[in-house]
């Protein structure tokens, strides 16, 4: 990068805010995903007017830029594919402004990491849901961008459910507000919902105000063994008609239960063909027996030949084990693990997983699913057992493909959480028509009409 742009930028934020030596470069230059796009510089802004002062330069002189939390994310969102500047957020823009009681709502900077705000709002008693598997590390300007997830998704919702607002700096340096502290806002377009889970390509976040809840006082784990996918898939939608409001509903299958069994000697029921894991919540005791007997109840009705519900927290805790380590385990499957976060409508789950199996079977591959079944939201693992073989790579995208056609037949999308990115930018002709796709370019065209925000994603 011309030494006359650094120079500039180290203007607005300091020499010790603006880096180009190869460790910061190479630290910034991946995700999750694995895959790596060198940038030529990493600058760290003090606050929201930096990244005014930063975009509008950035603007005026077609510098591409890329803005950054944890950099956690599984598509690569936050890859600098064509070079240029990372603009991280984590170092200084990581304060909770406030916590507001009376109105049951936080106001953070995009650099706050989940935990930390979930840790600091239970001391008050209140509750922020949202719970993606990276929440100890993940930031919340990450988690708005790419509209995450979680296991409590639920009962309780996703990241764009508790959203009321945000401060956010367009690629032109102008800063915009986008919805209101108040519960009712129907003034004007919705603003904040274009922003949410677009990934970084029309603003950079630098406020977000979100809503809490009060804090359930009591919780139970609970775990259910069924003969095989259908009678567990069927009990998760049948169970929820039936009045069932479980906090999460995951799901293991059998090949996801034998490795764990293998590798991690789980105690888990040899012969179950599925597991469905859980919470409940409430604020009486009596609401957790209700739940609990429609649950059981449901389940038997739909196969289930074992069901345990957690007396204490050391019970539940090693009800969750198997979940928490159903990923890592299914490496014993093969070398290259290529998940994706398919969803469809619960009741298409049976039909779903079943045809997913097919597709297994037609290509040679294991793919052991788990998730969170109660929302329809299921982690496929294509397992390619030898990742330097191209031609067995090539045919684990091509069973990926077929996924995610399967997924959008049964009125399914390509993603429950994780973003399109760059991972599923080639695939979004498949869930979306032309013109659909050309109106979300007409909206990237009047955010970022110099193309410098974050581009190379989404397919647009």
């Amino acid at each position: 990068m011309d030494n006359k742009h650094i120079e500039f930028l180290k203007k607005i934020v300091g020499d010790e805010n603006v880096y180009s030596d190869k460790a910061h470069l190479r630290a910034y230059s991946y995700d999750a995903t694995k895959k790596r796009f060198k940038p030529e510089l990493v600058v760290f802004p003090k606050n929201e007017e930096d990244v005014s002062k930063i975009l509008k330069y950035c603007d005026k002189n077609r510098i591409l830029i890329t803005p950054r939390g944890a950099g956690s994310g599984f598509t690569g969102g936050s890859l600098p594919v064509n070079g240029g500047i990372i603009l991280a957020l984590e170092k200084h823009m990581n304060k909770i402004i406030e916590i507001d009681e009376a109105n049951m709502v936080a106001v953070v900077q995009p650099g706050v990491i989940n935990r930390d705000l979930q840790n600091a709002v239970e001391q008050k008693g209140l509750f922020y849901p949202p719970d993606p598997a990276s929440m100890d590390y993940t930031t919340l300007g990450g988690n708005v961008s790419e509209n995450a997830g979680g296991m409590r998704a639920a009962k309780y919702g996703i990241t764009k459910d508790y959203v009321m607002a945000m401060r956010a700096v367009l690629p032109n340096g102008d800063i915009v507000r986008a919805g209101k502290k108040t519960i009712k806002d129907v003034a004007g377009y919705n603003l904040a919902g274009i922003l949410i889970a677009s990934e970084g390509t029309l603003a950079v976040i630098t406020e977000i105000t979100l809503k809490l809840i009060p804090k359930p006082r009591f919780k139970k784990s609970y775990i259910a063994s069924f003969p095989n996918v259908e009678n567990a898939m069927n009990a998760v939608f049948k169970s929820l008609a039936n009045g069932a409001n479980p906090v999460a509903m995951e799901f293991l299958d059998q090949l996801v239960i034998k490795a764990l069994r293998q590798k991690l000697n789980a105690d888990l029921p040899e012969n179950a063909g599925a597991i469905l894991i859980g919470d409940i919540d409430g604020n009486v005791q009596e609401d957790i027996l209700f739940q609990e007997g429609i649950l059981e109840k449901s389940f038997k009705e739909n196969g289930c030949f074992d069901f345990k519900i957690s007396t204490n927290e050391k019970e539940s805790n090693e009800i969750w084990y198997a979940r928490r380590n159903a990923s890592p385990a299914t490496t014993i499957y093969g070398s290259l693990k290529l998940n994706e976060d398919i969803s469809v409508p619960r009741s298409k789950l049976p039909v779903a997983l079943n045809e997913i199996y097919k597709i297994g079977e037609k290509y040679g591959f294991k793919i052991p699913c788990f998730g969170h079944a109660g929302d329809g939201n299921i982690h496929v693992n294509v397992m390619v057992k030898d990742k330097n073989n191209s031609e067995e790579v090539e045919k684990g995208h091509q069973a990926i493909k077929e996924i995610f056609q399967l997924v959008i037949d049964l009125g399914g999308t390509l993603s429950g959480e994780h973003g399109i990115g760059i991972s599923k930018a080639e695939f979004m002709n498949i869930a979306f028509n032309e013109a659909e796709l050309n109106l979300f370019k007409k909206i990237k065209q009047t955010f970022d009409p110099n193309g410098i925000l974050n581009p190379g994603k989404m397919g647009i």
